[in-house]
């Protein structure tokens, strides 16, 4: 604090004050922590204000209602009319931002796995104006992507704006996903673990404070705003058998079947809305037109489930109930996403799994071995695994919702088995599914955008050796007669590529002297471009199986070379810088 008073006097100017800061704050950790305080008020902020901006909307639909799924029944007409009215104002919507505005909002994961953290704060806002529209009228998504996306743009615009490292951005992005994760569920660990396991990607022990404070901060905003639901009390056993864990794991098994039929079933009906001949600005219409009549059968797939979860949870329904209800959620949730709405599945997949493990209580009925909130909460937690993709996540959700460690024994076992019943069955969770068929490889936060950044461009070598494809290697041996250059580059006139030659290759004593050049060049040769990322380089030496490779531009003209010896030593520093983040050491030099 001393250090702060002695820059304030000395810099008395806005700029110089913001300069200051920006020295603090790369100097000293406890300011950094300070800033993710700052981050997690900011992200508790945007959920108050998000939940009762939906609150509000929301009585559109069902007057002096809060929480849609909650109801008992609807009016038809408002069922029908609201869902479609509020889609073809998003549809409307997004047809202006695609035509006046540059729209393109990088998730927090995105962001942090691929561009270090950068996110534009005005996309999203626009996104979380977006979600609070879908959610308001009743789409079945929930609001917890609007959450995070504002709550990690605060953290990124802050880092940003005080121009902090590449490592401490992320971090703060992380802070403001995991403060309005937290203040969403009134869970600090589990908000917590979602920015690890998601967000920034990996777990350091230099983040946990950070992290962990902003989850805390959101938390004591939205309990100060009154916007946090009271908890919800579900009767735990005081212990579980131990034969009790082989339908545990079938259950983790059938969760995550669940969850992958989910994920297809959200791109099938995407793929069916793209191929209707409707333009895309009234597919949210038809959307929340089919949403509205899903909801007259029952008005627990409005919205994002919550209320119909906390009910499930208390009083869980009987097995054909909860084999309707399970249909008729995923059904809506898969038609929202495929309509255009704007949402995440986070919330909806807490009730699916609660209705999926009614299912399967159901199902055991007979054998008797569970009872019925065993297996709500066991299947609430093992299906958001395998949707989200956050195993930790939802054990400490779990764990912070029941208070039952027994209980949390066995989420850990179906959290685990789902998780892998997924990945070897799917291979993705929905965020990073969404983003393979975007054509982008990531599977979690983890920072691989130096990968990308570091071009072919920025490591070749311009200082070349080029001689004429024409000649002989005669020629070359006396153009050359030492040992270096080591690469020969072969051109015509008009300097465009015409091979990559060895000089031990032309010097060698069986080589004949009236050889073409041209000879010497091998039959696989390839060049690289500039634009390529340091990973398809990589690949490429790799299945070559040579040590240098030329660099062309389009007209097929010699920019420079590269060698793989290069190419892993920059790779390798990459990697040893990663590595220093993670450990806290990335001041030191």
């Amino acid at each position: 604090m001393t250090g702060l008073l002695d820059h304030m006097r000395t810099h008395n100017t806005p700029p110089r004050l913001l300069a200051a800061l920006r020295a603090l704050v790369r100097k000293d950790t406890l300011w950094l922590i300070a800033l993710a305080a700052l981050v997690g008020v900011l992200a508790g902020g945007v959920v108050s204000l998000m939940t009762a901006a939906t609150f509000l909307a929301h009585h559109l639909l069902a007057p002096e209602s809060g929480r849609l799924s909650g109801l008992a029944t609807v009016n038809p007409v408002r069922a029908l009319l609201v869902p479609t009215c509020g889609g073809l104002l998003l549809g409307l919507t997004s047809l202006y931002l695609a035509r006046k505005t540059r729209f393109h909002p990088a998730d927090p994961i995105e962001a942090n796995a691929l561009h270090g953290g950068r996110m534009s704060f005005r996309d999203s806002l626009i996104l979380a104006g977006q979600t609070i529209l879908s959610n308001g009228c009743g789409a079945s998504l929930g609001l917890e992507a609007g959450f995070s996306q504002l709550g990690a743009a605060f953290g990124s615009r802050i880092g940003r704006q005080l121009r902090m490292h590449r490592a401490d951005v992320r971090l703060l992005v992380g802070c403001g996903a995991a403060g309005a994760i937290g203040a969403a569920f009134d869970a600090p660990l589990a908000g917590a673990f979602y920015a690890f396991e998601l967000i920034i990607g990996s777990y350091t022990f230099t983040a946990l404070a950070p992290v962990a404070l902003a989850a805390i901060c959101g938390i004591g905003v939205v309990h100060l705003t009154g916007t946090v639901l009271p908890p919800v009390w579900v009767a735990t056993p005081q212990g579980i058998p131990l034969l009790a864990y082989f339908p545990i794991i079938l259950l983790g098994v059938f969760a995550g079947l669940v969850g992958v039929m989910l994920m297809r079933g959200v791109t099938l009906t995407e793929y069916t809305f793209q191929r209707l001949p409707l333009p895309v600005w009234l597919r949210p219409a038809l959307g929340g037109l089919l949403v509205g009549g899903l909801a007259i059968i029952s008005p627990s797939v409005l919205s994002s489930g919550h209320m119909a979860m906390r009910a499930g949870l208390i009083s869980s329904p009987p097995f054909m109930l909860a084999l309707g209800l399970l249909g008729l959620k995923a059904l809506a949730s898969a038609i929202s996403i495929g309509s255009g709405f704007r949402g995440g599945l986070f919330f909806a997949s807490l009730y699916l799994g609660v209705l999926t493990g009614a299912v399967f209580a159901g199902a055991l009925a007979p054998l008797a071995v569970l009872p019925v909130s065993v297996c709500t909460i066991v299947g609430m937690c093992a299906l958001a695994v395998a949707v989200i993709g956050g195993p930790m996540t939802m054990i400490f959700l779990a764990l912070e919702t029941t208070g039952s460690l027994p209980l949390t024994g066995a989420v850990v076992v179906s959290a685990i088995v789902s998780s892998m019943t997924v990945r070897r069955t799917f291979g993705y969770s929905f965020a990073t599914w969404r983003f393979h068929l975007r054509g982008e490889n990531i599977r979690s936060g983890v920072d691989v955008g130096w990968m990308r950044t570091l071009t072919v461009e920025r490591m070749m070598r311009t200082e070349v050796a080029t001689f004429p494809a024409t000649e002989t290697v005669q020629a070359a041996r006396i153009a050359f007669p030492n040992q270096t250059p080591r690469y020969i580059i072969l051109c015509d006139e008009q300097n465009h590529y015409k091979g990559l030659v060895e000089n031990v290759l032309f010097h060698a004593n069986r080589v004949p002297e009236t050889t073409p050049l041209t000879e010497l060049v091998a039959a696989d040769d390839l060049a690289l471009t500039p634009a390529l990322s340091l990973s398809t380089a990589i690949d490429t030496f790799e299945r070559l199986a040579r040590p240098a490779l030329a660099v062309v531009d389009d007209d097929n003209h010699i920019l420079g070379l590269l060698s793989e010896r290069y190419v892993l030593r920059r790779y390798a520093e990459e990697l040893e810088r990663t590595r220093r983040e993670l450990a806290g050491e990335k001041y030191r030099v």
